[in-house]
């Protein structure tokens, strides 16, 4: 019994409250024996999320009240009522109930959290938040080998009652209602806590089904908290999932609540990440933003010397070196961080022609490279086409893979030099996720030009989106032609779809915005990342 060991979490976590994605972290880990499952802290979660599915015979579903999947229909639909679920018990009063379930998992789920027949209690929750919980050995022992072990091993115990502190009720009940009922019942605020119980007791299908959850409630704004967890539950598409985010989003990411409550070593980890779309002085104050919480964690006095024993040795992981000499000299070398032989070395790095050794990174992290997908197998002009006059240019799509569009390429003038000024706009479900006024400079050349978000904008797979372009500038422009329904980037691949907000002629054959300018999962980069961040 004593080698049945799972890797858990203790320390009490932080509170997020953002809607449906709410999440709660915990920074320490321990070891727990399967057979002293009472040991350890708890995991206290916070707001709800439901999808109803059936997966291999499974019912899963997971309650909303927060805004709709980005994936959702495209008709609105009222929100289901959900009718209350009766106390207890009730569902076995009639002293012939068994006549009225035919099924045995009927009958099954008429036992969950039932105190008929029950032969085991659990005593579940931190103190003063406990829950007396009735179940049946033999239920349990079927869907958990660490509940075998603990039921009918050869060191099982004959206690008729066991203590979990370090479990919430809500996650707990959730872990038996799949056992007993083959359903998942998963909300935002308690969708941590239910991976760590079905960690816990070995079981693998909800453990999936709430990496799957998180998965598609992932955004820029839990990212960090995301991924500090995955590294803690040890969960690498997860991981990798965070990281796509991270990358392609990394200053709203940074920014975000739950940045602050990531433990020091997923800190080291973003520090240390090479492929951050991001300016180096986002990060220095990210830095400083966590060490400013991590002194209030602790409880000792917010002050520069503090803040830099709080980072360790993650300060050398900032880039100083590679800030603009404008941002190192308004910020980092005014805040007491550095030393002031720090400061002035930097600043000999920024000015004098030998530069002196540095204990922080001189090279400039690479980011992300943009990829390009070209819808157009050419392009052409005519003398009475392509004109605009404040007519809108769109064009809908989707992807399979998730990926973050971050601007257009754009046809210009066929007809000499010219400026174009020209609003882009990106939409979902008629909602706009992003739009951008700007300006480009056609040389009277075939090619294209490119035009920018100010942000990156995630897009999920297998949902349309709409690109839209509105051009003022040289009435006669190059248009593409042979366009392409579908078109294969090595591993994202895009279908393009006539918008009917298109009223200047662009479709899926023909028309303006040739190219989707995004980041997205390339195969060196998946590689190179997932070997770089396992640690």
């Amino acid at each position: 019994m004593s080698n049945l060991c799972s890797r858990i979490v203790s320390k009490p976590p932080k509170r997020l409250t953002e809607g449906r994605d709410s999440m709660s972290v915990a920074q320490t880990n321990t070891w727990m024996n399967a057979e002293n499952i009472n040991n350890g802290g708890g995991l206290s979660l916070s707001p709800p999320h439901t999808i109803s599915q059936r997966e291999t015979g499974t019912q899963v579903s997971q309650c909303y009240s927060g805004p709709p999947s980005p994936c959702g229909s495209t008709t609105s639909t009222p929100s289901p009522t959900v009718s209350p679920a009766p106390p207890p018990g009730t569902a076995t009063l009639d002293p012939n109930w068994q006549a009225t379930k035919p099924t045995v998992r009927e009958r099954n789920a008429a036992m969950f959290n039932n105190q008929l027949m029950a032969d085991i209690t659990f005593i579940v929750g931190g103190p003063g938040h406990t829950q007396v919980i009735p179940a049946h050995k033999y239920v349990l022992a079927t869907g958990s080998s660490v509940f075998y072990a603990m039921f009918y091993g050869g060191l099982a115990e004959c206690k008729q009652e066991i203590e979990v502190p370090d479990v919430e009720p809500s996650a707990f009940l959730t872990l038996l209602k799949y056992l007993y009922c083959d359903e998942i019942q998963l909300e935002a605020d308690t969708v941590l806590s239910t991976l760590y119980v079905a960690k816990k007791y070995i079981v693998p299908h909800l453990a999936r089904a709430c990496v799957n959850y998180l998965e598609t409630s992932l955004t820029a704004k839990n990212a960090c908290l995301l991924l500090s967890q995955s590294r803690l539950f040890e969960e690498p598409e997860l991981m990798q999932r965070c990281w796509e985010v991270i990358d392609a989003q990394a200053e709203m990411a940074l920014t975000s609540e739950g940045f602050v409550d990531i433990d020091v070593s997923t800190l080291e980890s973003v520090l240390a990440r090479e492929t951050l779309n991001c300016k180096e002085i986002n990060l220095f104050e990210a830095a400083l933003a966590w060490a400013h919480a991590e002194c209030i964690r602790r409880e000792i006095d917010i002050t520069p010397a503090n803040k830099r024993a709080m980072l360790g040795s993650a300060i050398y992981l900032i880039r100083f070196p590679t800030m603009t000499l404008e941002e190192f000299a308004n910020s980092a070398a005014q805040l007491g961080i550095l030393t002031p032989q720090e400061t002035i070395d930097i600043f000999l790095h920024f000015t004098a022609s030998s530069k002196p050794l540095l204990s922080y990174p001189i090279k400039a992290r690479a980011g992300l490279k943009a990829q390009i997908c070209h819808r157009f197998q050419s392009c052409a002009y005519r003398s009475n086409q392509w004109r605009y006059r404040g007519r809108c240019d769109s064009i809908q799509f989707c992807v399979d893979k998730r990926i973050f569009v971050v601007g257009f390429g754009l046809y210009g003038s066929s007809n000499g030099a010219a400026d174009y000024n020209v609003k882009i706009e990106l939409k979902r479900l008629g909602r706009v996720l992003a739009e951008n006024n700007t300006k480009f400079f056609s040389d009277g050349s075939s090619n294209t030009f490119h035009v920018y978000f100010e942000n990156p904008i995630q897009i999920e797979p297998e949902c349309f989106y709409t690109a839209s372009a509105i051009l003022d500038g040289s009435e006669l422009s190059y248009f593409g032609q042979e366009g392409l329904s579908e078109v294969y980037m090595g591993t994202v691949t895009f279908q393009f779809h006539c918008s009917s907000e298109s009223t200047n002629g662009t479709g899926v054959q023909g028309g303006q915005i040739p190219e989707l300018i995004y980041y997205g999962p390339t195969v060196n980069t998946t590689i190179a990342n997932t070997n770089t961040n396992e640690d």
